[in-house]
C-alpha cells in the first residue's frame, strides 16, 4: 500500500533536492513534550521546537502490513540538554508517546510526513549512551488483559482494587544520615517494627527528587534505629533533611492481608487454590478428594 505524502513534501522528492531529516517528539506520561532532530538546526512545527540532538542510530521500522507489532531501536548520545541522564534513570520516559516525521528542513512548516507513531519501550544507559524501544500502536494489542490465577493478590497495595486508603497508611519522615553502602536512615521510622516497609514505595516530597517514586528493598533495625535501602539508587543523591511519604510493603499473602491489614474481603488473589501434590494424589481413606470444599471456614 503506497503512502500519500504531503504535495509540498512530494514535490521537494521530486525536484531530487529534497533535504530531509528526522524529528521526534517525545511525549511524557507527565504531560512534558521534548523535540529531538538529526538536523544541526532547530526546528519548529507543530507548537514545539525540535533541537539538535546526537542521536547515533534509528534502527529501519518494521512496519508490515496487518497488526503484527511494529517496532525498532533508537540510539544516541546524551547531548541534548533537555534529554537528561537523570530523567532517564527515573523512568520519567517510560512508555513515553513517540511521533516520528520524515521533514524537509527548509520547509518544515508543510514539508514533513508522520512516518511512525508509538511509544519508547524499554530504555538503557550505557556509558556513552543511550539506547531506546520504539514500539508501534499495535504492540498494545500483543499485551496480556484480564487476571491470573495465582495464590497470591495480583493488586497494587491502596490501588482502586486493594481499596485501602493510602492516606490511611502513610507515613511521613525525612532522611535523618545517608550510610556509605547506600542505605539510609530516617529516626520517625525508628519505633516502626523491621519489615514494615520492605517492598514499600517511597516517594519523595522536597529535596533533588522531588516527585520521584522509588520502591524499598528491605528495612531492618539495629543499634542505630531504622534502616531502609532501594532497590536502585535515586536519581539524584539525597541529602540530609530531604523529606518523603513511604506506604509499607505488602508480599501479597493472604495472611498479611487478613492479620496485617484486615482487608481480606479485597484480596486479588486464589488462596485456596490445590496445589500440584494435591492435584495429582490419588484419594486417601478420610482425604477431601470428593469434591467437598478443602476449607470449612
Amino acid at each position: 500500500m503506497s503512502r500519500v505524502l504531503p504535495p509540498a513534501l512530494q514535490a521537494a522528492l521530486d525536484s531530487g533536492a529534497a533535504s530531509l531529516c528526522r524529528c521526534w517528539r517525545l511525549d511524557r506520561r507527565d504531560g512534558s513534550a521534548l523535540g529531538l532532530t538529526d538536523h544541526d538546526e532547530p526546528l519548529t512545527f507543530d507548537g514545539l521546537t525540535f533541537r539538535p540532538a546526537a542521536v547515533n542510530e534509528a534502527g529501519a521500522l518494521d512496519m508490515g502490513l496487518g497488526l503484527a507489532p511494529t517496532s525498532t531501536e533508537l540510539q544516541g548520545a546524551l547531548s541534548s540538554e533537555s534529554l537528561t541522564e537523570s530523567d532517564l534513570s527515573a523512568g520519567l520516559y517510560d512508555e513515553a508517546e513517540v511521533r516520528l516525521w520524515l521533514v524537509d528542513w527548509s520547509n518544515p512548516g508543510e514539508a514533513r510526513a508522520l512516518i511512525f507513531r508509538g511509544s519508547l519501550g524499554e530504555v538503557s544507559r550505557g556509558s556513552l549512551g543511550f539506547q531506546a524501544e520504539l514500539r508501534g500502536l499495535s504492540h498494545r494489542l500483543n499485551q496480556p488483559f484480564g487476571r491470573a490465577y495465582l495464590l497470591h493478590c495480583d493488586a497494587e497495595f491502596c490501588d482502586s482494587r486493594c481499596g485501602l486508603n493510602p492516606a490511611a497508611h502513610q507515613h511521613a519522615a525525612s532522611l535523618s544520615r545517608l550510610e556509605p553502602d547506600g542505605s539510609f536512615r530516617a529516626a520517625e521510622l525508628d519505633s516502626e517494627t523491621a519489615g514494615l516497609f520492605a517492598g514499600g514505595v517511597l516517594e519523595w516530597t522536597s529535596g533533588a527528587n522531588a516527585g520521584r517514586r522509588q520502591r524499598l528493598r528491605s528495612h531492618m533495625r539495629d543499634s542505630l534505629g531504622a534502616r531502609l535501602e532501594f532497590w536502585t539508587e535515586p536519581p539524584v543523591a539525597p541529602s540530609p533533611g530531604d523529606a518523603f511519604t513511604i506506604l509499607p510493603g505488602c508480599d501479597k499473602a493472604f495472611a498479611t492481608c487478613r492479620d496485617r491489614f484486615a482487608n481480606q474481603k479485597n484480596f486479588r488473589g486464589f488462596p485456596h487454590m490445590p496445589g500440584d501434590d494435591w492435584l495429582t494424589s490419588y484419594p486417601r481413606s478420610g482425604e477431601p478428594h470428593d469434591g467437598r470444599s478443602r476449607f470449612t471456614s
